[in-house]
């Protein structure tokens, strides 16, 4: 019996990028894993982001499966990508990043080794000249084929992009991205890795997160609030989950997630009625789930306070902020 290699489907979202998709697209083609098809799909680009898909579909007809569609914003062009897809394996690649030659080999050796249902690579983000501008090391001091059930703190740690992951298909049997909302990694991925049992991980940082210089003046606003939407879903998800005894690990994941990355975020929004009303949702929400500040200012990841492992600009930005909206900093002691 002949054994038939396993097949990766790279989904890639395309909207407007036209002066950074062939990068995207040549770090795709060139991969060392041959068995590999790339779904791109062009969600109603108004750029020439269309004829580059069509240039590299013809020059490549073997590895790019290309698409094109009405608007219909990242989670549907995504939910479209995985409809499309025959491999045995799901990455998602965004069409403004790039992605080392080795990494879907090494990533599905890894599954393939370990049993994985979830494999997990580091990230780098890269100007546009593509200097190395910050590394993002995803789960350090933790071996590279992690049982969840007796290393269960990787779902409080762990940074759930989706772009950095290489998936099961069966995860998606009955999962897709939530459409209409931001911030849709972190409603679905932590789903995700609730369904599985063995993850693997390489510390490569085969992926290449562009930071483009307009996003840095990108407006924040009340869409920020679908973070701790998001953080719902999942909490709600979790309590049916082979884990949901694991409520150490939750309270970490609405810290990390519902309080310090909804925080990080605030900190950009300039409209005063907006910041207002979105600190006091933060506010309902740590009180619902009565976390107190202790726990917040105590949160440990990959066994370091949080807090403190951060920039000292937004060590400030944060205790100011819960010095100013409880006065209960004090009460750590």
């Amino acid at each position: 019996m002949i054994n038939v290699p396993s097949k990766v489907s790279v989904i890639v979202p395309v909207y407007n990028v036209e002066n950074y998709l062939a990068k995207c697209l040549d770090s795709l083609v060139n991969q060392s894993l041959k068995n590999i098809e790339i779904i791109v799909v062009n969600d109603g680009s108004k750029d020439g982001s269309g004829n580059i898909i069509q240039q590299y579909s013809e020059k490549y007809p073997d590895k790019i499966k290309a698409f094109s569609k009405e608007n219909g914003g990242l989670s549907d062009v995504r939910n479209f990508g995985i409809d499309q897809a025959t491999g045995d394996y799901f990455g998602f690649v965004d069409s403004d990043d790039y992605v080392a030659e080795t990494m879907f080999e090494e990533m599905l050796t890894l599954a393939e080794k370990h049993d994985a249902e979830m494999v997990i690579c580091n990230i780098q983000k890269v100007d546009e000249a593509g200097n190395v501008t910050q590394k993002l090391t995803q789960i350090p001091n933790m071996p590279e084929k992690i049982d969840l059930q007796n290393n269960f703190s990787v779902f409080s740690d762990l940074s759930y992009f989706a772009c950095n992951k290489l998936f099961k298909k069966e995860l998606f049997i009955q999962k897709r991205f939530k459409k209409g909302v931001h911030f849709e990694d972190i409603q679905l991925i932590p789903q995700l890795l609730l369904e599985c049992k063995i993850v693997a991980q390489t510390q490569n940082f085969h992926y290449q997160y562009l930071e483009r210089i307009n996003s840095i003046t990108k407006t924040h606003n009340e869409k920020g609030l679908d973070i701790l939407k998001a953080v719902e879903d999942v909490e709600e998800f979790f309590k049916t989950s082979k884990y949901s005894s694991n409520t150490k690990e939750l309270m970490g994941f609405q810290i990390l997630e519902g309080v310090y990355t909804f925080l990080a975020y605030l900190a950009f929004v300039k409209n005063e009625t907006q910041f207002y009303k979105m600190s006091r949702e933060l506010e309902d929400f740590i009180r619902k789930r009565d976390v107190k500040m202790k726990d917040i200012l105590c949160y440990s990841r990959f066994g370091k306070n949080y807090l403190l492992s951060l920039p000292l600009k937004k060590t400030i930005f944060y205790l100011l902020f819960f010095a100013r909206q409880k006065k209960l900093i004090r009460k750590v002691v």
